[in-house]
């Protein structure tokens, strides 16, 4: 479904170590949509301390078939658990915006429905797995036939509170991959881009947290300020959009929260990257976004991020072989800059094939640390689904 990832300063992961209290689990599935009145979502507080992540209808329905196929009853009453953590929808497609109202059915009053926003031109310069439909040079269409589309759903529901990452890999990408002809060619889209989608998706129940890759790609030392500079200036084009709470880091990724020292800590080029994890990411990065002028709270995704210590260098994105189920979606994170940990992207849904012959074949789908075979990016993998759950950390 996602992650792009270039040379030596591309990619990190490290998980999260400390367990919490869970918030999207052990609720019964919501019969009644929506809240009695408009929701009013005030981003400069902690939303998360107030609603839990919704366990949308299509990853759930992902999940049961997943536990259909599972013949050992003991590790299919585990599976079952998983339906009821709530994740995000991920509208990667003009097509698949049509999931947004079917998702918003069952959404009570208390929750809060994730959302990413995925679909620039010339998607995801840096990698081939997750390239999207729109070319460069199509951003009327992003803003007509994508943003505007959402918008007017957005609009039509304001009973429901909605959380959205905005456009995973874009700017990061334009920080540490901008010598790539792609992401030159995809830079002005992704600026216009963002800008657009943070001005128009800027409505009184919606949050929003601008993707900032994670401590292995925007935590180099190098890589701090400029990366800082680049999210401040899209948010600053949108004209400061007061319903942007901040960033989402380690989307689809496998950094550990708070691992000391971090996995890639006894690495020859440690000494240039302090954020050996994501909690030293946000105690680096958070200052440097406030000095750029930008909020700078955070949402960590924890989805698959239980395991440390499986891939062979930082930079290795796709399919992690051992990988882990993470610590569930919660507001209780210890650190006063970090909303919330969630789960973005959805446990058992490819990266990317790991066959060499497709045309969206990314090579970093076929290293030795990857899982294989693995299906196209966003495809059911039902080998990889109950590897994570067997590899949870907590375990189900």
């Amino acid at each position: 479904m996602k992650f792009s990832n270039s040379a030596a300063l591309a990619f990190a992961a490290t998980a999260i170590a400390a367990p919490s209290t869970p918030t999207s689990q052990d609720k019964p599935r919501a019969v009644q949509a929506g809240c009695a009145s408009a929701v009013t979502l005030d981003a400069s507080t902690n939303v998360w301390k107030k609603y839990t992540l919704h366990a949308n209808k299509f990853y759930r329905t992902e999940v049961e078939a997943a536990v259909a196929a599972i013949s050992d009853s003991s590790l299919a009453a585990k599976a079952a658990k998983v339906a009821d953590v709530g994740s995000f929808l991920w509208l990667d497609t003009i097509e698949n915006i049509g999931k947004l109202e079917p998702a918003l059915e069952d959404v009570p009053c208390d929750h809060i429905l994730g959302l990413v926003i995925y679909d620039l031109p010339g998607r995801d310069c840096a990698a081939k797995a997750s390239n999207g439909e729109l070319k460069v040079g199509e951003l009327s269409r992003y803003k007509t036939e994508y943003i505007d589309a959402i918008v007017k759903i957005l609009k039509a529901h304001p009973k429901t509170a909605f959380a959205l990452v905005i456009e995973p890999d874009s700017l990061p990408n334009l920080v540490t991959n901008a010598d790539l002809q792609t992401c030159k060619d995809s830079a002005s889209g992704y600026r216009d881009g963002v800008a657009y989608a943070l001005k128009n998706l800027n409505l009184p129940n919606v949050v929003m947290y601008i993707d900032a890759g994670h401590g292995g790609w925007l935590g180099w030392d190098a890589n701090l300020k400029p990366g800082a500079q680049e999210l401040a200036k899209a948010y600053k084009a949108a004209g400061s959009p007061k319903q942007v709470r901040g960033i989402a880091t380690n989307v689809a990724g496998w950094n550990q929260w708070d691992l000391s020292p971090g996995e890639f800590s006894k690495a020859s080029d440690a000494k240039y990257n302090k954020c050996q994890n994501e909690k030293l990411y946000l105690d680096n990065f958070g200052p440097a976004l406030k000095s750029a002028g930008m909020p700078n709270y955070a949402i960590i995704d924890t989805g698959r991020n239980g395991v440390s210590g499986l891939r062979e260098e930082w930079g290795n994105w796709c399919n992690v072989n051992g990988a882990g189920f993470g610590v569930r979606p919660t507001s209780t994170t210890g650190h006063d800059l970090a909303d919330a940990f969630v789960w973005v992207k959805p446990g058992g849904e490819s990266d990317g094939t790991s066959d060499s012959s497709a045309t969206r074949y990314d090579s970093f789908c076929g290293k030795s640390d990857a899982y294989q075979p693995s299906p196209e990016a966003g495809n059911w993998n039902q080998d990889y689904f109950e590897m994570l759950l067997k590899n949870a950390k907590p375990s189900f």
